[in-house]
């Protein structure tokens, strides 16, 4: 960091002034990793090392306790202030199942306990974004979560014709009608509620992408159906999860394009990560999840986008390579792999942080 503010007038040859942003660390956004198996000590080591402080996780039970209870949510919140890290976002959060998703019984008591899960954590763990799904039973799908890659990492990967003859789950066929129906309710129910407390709902691609799995066919695999997702129930509050491999493999492959068109007020939480399409189809179906510096999407360009529309929210790397020596026992979330993308992340946010003011 030292010269940093020598930067901020330098001269030009001429000797003239030659006018650059004002630095911000990590581009002002809130560099952030994931922690779905809890508290690992050797990925929180790394993780305080390299200063990225934002801990995406889910709610760990206590027990005799619900894990939208004001308890439950304060342990959580003091456990991660206790090692230095900020909890900052919910991925995956509780009472939300097929129960709402298929307006099952019990769907009214779940979402009221989404409401009240909501509420509590905004109130007690001091945490605004929701990063959800609208997968029910069959959610992130992959056939092959050892493909070897470059230099023979060992990438996550996706063939629809492997599971296109998958027999359906148990819930049997459901539509796209059936899906969008039951989002509205649950939209109309948790909104207004959010925008109450400034709760931000992130909504996360269908991953991956395709018409259905299993029987389940999928909705949110589009621009268009986000487009609808948010006009369901138009708020700020109702946004995006833009993570990034999906909506390329979409078809939609300017990533910069889209994160301008949608601004800061619409993307609550951005997975940084890059993928390449291996079918040619639009939607892809076939696919692989790519180290950060290789595969189809312009990662400069995209972290640029999200600092010239005033990004300023919690942004993770995703689904990273499995390298040697490392074990692949969680495909995608491998710690060598999240070092590597964490380090090429930090590098971006620097490079596009300092760089010169341009008309």
């Amino acid at each position: 960091m030292g010269g940093v503010g020598s930067l901020v007038a330098r001269a030009s040859e001429s000797g003239n002034p030659v006018p650059v942003r004002e630095y911000a660390k990590d581009a002002g956004m809130q560099l952030s990793e994931a922690y779905f198996r809890g508290m690992e000590e050797k990925r929180i080591a790394f993780c305080k090392q390299l200063d990225v402080l934002g801990a995406v996780t889910g709610v760990r039970p206590a027990e005799g306790l619900k894990p939208w209870d004001p308890q439950a949510i304060k342990t959580n919140k003091e456990a991660w202030d206790k090692i230095g890290l900020k909890w900052n976002v919910v991925e995956g959060p509780p009472a939300l199942s097929e129960k709402t998703k298929l307006a099952l019984e019990g769907r009214d008591e779940e979402i009221a306990n989404f409401i009240t899960f909501m509420k509590n954590l905004k109130q007690y763990g001091d945490v605004d974004v929701i990063c959800y799904n609208w997968m029910p039973a069959i959610g992130w799908y992959r056939t092959d979560n050892a493909r070897p890659g470059r230099g023979g990492a060992l990438m996550t990967a996706f063939d629809y014709e492997d599971v296109k003859s998958a027999a359906d789950t148990k819930y049997g066929k459901v539509t796209k009608e059936a899906l969008w129906k039951n989002l509205e309710y649950f939209l109309k129910a948790v909104v207004p509620e959010a925008e109450k407390i400034g709760m931000k709902l992130a909504m996360h691609p269908d991953d991956p992408q395709v018409n259905s799995i299993k029987g389940i066919e999928r909705i949110m695999t589009s621009v268009d159906n986000f487009e609808r997702m948010m006009k369901l129930y138009p708020s700020t509050y109702n946004g995006v999860t833009l993570c990034q491999g999906n909506f390329s493999l979409m078809g939609n492959t300017d990533i910069p394009k889209l994160a301008r068109k949608w601004g800061k007020d619409k993307i609550h939480f951005v997975h940084f990560r890059n993928v390449q399409d291996l079918s040619g189809n639009k939607p892809s179906t076939k696919f692989t999840e790519t180290f950060h510096d290789e595969g189809q999407i312009d990662m400069y360009a995209a972290l640029k986008a999200y600092y010239d529309i005033g990004f300023k929210g919690p942004l993770r790397p995703d689904h990273v390579p499995c390298m040697a020596s490392d074990t692949n026992d969680f495909p995608g979330y491998s710690n060598l792999g999240i070092l590597f993308a964490l380090g090429y992340i930090r590098g971006l946010m620097e490079s596009i942080s300092k760089e010169k003011v341009t008309k």
